[in-house]
């Protein structure tokens, strides 16, 4: 098995209640403990297009590095560690290039593109790796932390000082994203490995939740099993709202 953890997961995608189409994909991998969330663009169905095939290819990555992955032990080192993140990185790096591939193929497919969001869990540690503004936190005991950073204008304007909290919820510019899979032939993938401890829950999600909800709700979520704690999630991202397409994975970590 990839991790030392026993884990279980939950996913759940939902159209939400103002979009006509399910744009988002989500990827669970029980084999590898590989877990993707993408939130596709492009419209005329082109970005179901990119989340769709763009999970495809970056799992295949991880797949033809599977037998390497069984035989990790503890401690991973930081030669292991770096391999690993460049194996998520590469991953990502393949569905950038066969997505950007395909909308040069098919001109009216050109522009679309994906967010993407992983975990790849192997032994007592978790590589986390993103592009765009889908997100992962990780809830342990009482506490949730946000493991990823938005790329987007707003998040950019904001680490810059350009505007304040308060200026960004009233921004135009909420849905511009700086950095996604397949709109050019290569992207700056964000990856980094953090250590695993038996209770932890993660949850990968797209913007039709996170836009909803703040990081303090979360921990009371993960109460009950993983399947129920899915389909609230989605629930409360609909009572709030649901302008957009809504995918939630909730993964437990057990000894």
């Amino acid at each position: 098995m990839p991790s030392q953890f026993t884990i279980q997961s939950a996913g759940l995608s939902d159209v939400g209640r103002k979009r006509s189409h399910n744009e988002d994909a989500l990827l669970i991998d029980e084999e590898m403990h590989l877990f993707l969330v993408a939130d596709g663009m492009g419209g005329h169905a082109a970005g179901e297009i990119a989340s769709n095939e763009g999970i495809v290819y970056a799992q295949s990555m991880v797949r033809r590095n599977a037998d390497w992955i069984r035989t990790l032990h503890e401690p991973i080192d930081e030669d292991v560690s770096h391999r690993l993140r460049r194996l998520m990185e590469s991953a990502i790096q393949m569905a950038t290039y066969m997505v950007f591939s395909m909308a040069e193929l098919e001109k009216e497919k050109t522009g679309m593109g994906t967010t993407m969001c992983g975990l790849l869990f192997a032994r007592q540690s978790v590589v986390v790796a993103h592009v765009g503004d889908s997100r992962v936190y990780r809830i342990r005991g009482d506490g949730a932390e946000q493991l990823t950073e938005d790329h987007t204008l707003i998040a950019w304007q904001l680490s810059q000082g350009i505007i304040t909290p308060e200026q960004a919820k009233r921004s135009p510019h909420k849905n511009v994203i700086t950095r996604a899979v397949g709109n050019r032939d290569y992207v700056q993938v964000d990856t980094s490995i953090q250590k695993v401890v038996a209770g932890d829950k993660f949850l990968i999600c797209s913007d039709g939740l996170h836009n909803y909800l703040a990081n303090h709700e979360l921990p009371v979520f993960f109460e009950g099993s993983l399947a129920a704690t899915a389909s609230q999630l989605v629930d409360l991202a609909n009572h709030r709202g649901g302008k957009d397409n809504i995918t939630v994975i909730c993964i437990e970590a057990s000894a």
